[in-house]
């Protein structure tokens, strides 16, 4: 047992056999429309158009959606003040357009003794950006790296 929408909009719970019937005699399609519906429902349609229809209605959704960028911020432990501020202009600006920031902390060769200032780095950056941004990953190792991801905030 299906049930059926047939051209003009009416609703008919018939056989699977008589569905296809009644989709000849319409000289159009049997198109299963929520096949987890119980029971299911098809719809009898012409299927290239309705295919057509779907195409059209999938594009119009991903134009409307906003694709987010993840933007970086590199910085190193002895990032100078003048610096560090020019970073988090451009961080902001990247945050009020709606995307990500991922900044992180550098560390070459003996610079990764220096652990405490690339947080005291990154903890500064967190607390100067907080009227944008949210935290989406907190500062943390990653290999010779310290990282930390913002997201804007909804405000």
């Amino acid at each position: 047992m299906v049930r059926v929408v047939d051209p003009g909009g009416e609703h008919h719970v018939v056989y699977i056999d008589e569905a296809l019937e009644r989709a000849r005699e319409h000289r159009m399609d049997l198109v299963e429309i929520a096949p987890s519906a119980n029971p299911p429902v098809c719809k009898i349609v012409d299927y290239g158009k309705y295919r057509y229809e779907q195409q059209k209605k999938g594009k119009e959704q991903r134009k409307k959606s906003q694709t987010i960028q993840l933007k970086e911020v590199r910085f190193r432990p002895h990032t100078d003040t003048h610096d560090f501020d020019f970073k988090t202009r451009h961080a902001r600006s990247f945050l009020q357009s709606g995307n990500k920031v991922k900044a992180w902390v550098q560390f070459r060769g003996r610079d990764i003794i220096y652990k405490e200032q690339g947080m005291a780095l990154l903890q500064r950056f967190i607390a100067d950006l907080q009227d944008v941004a949210r935290i989406d990953q907190p500062p943390r190792m990653e290999g010779r790296r310290m990282t930390t991801i913002l997201t804007p905030d909804k405000k």
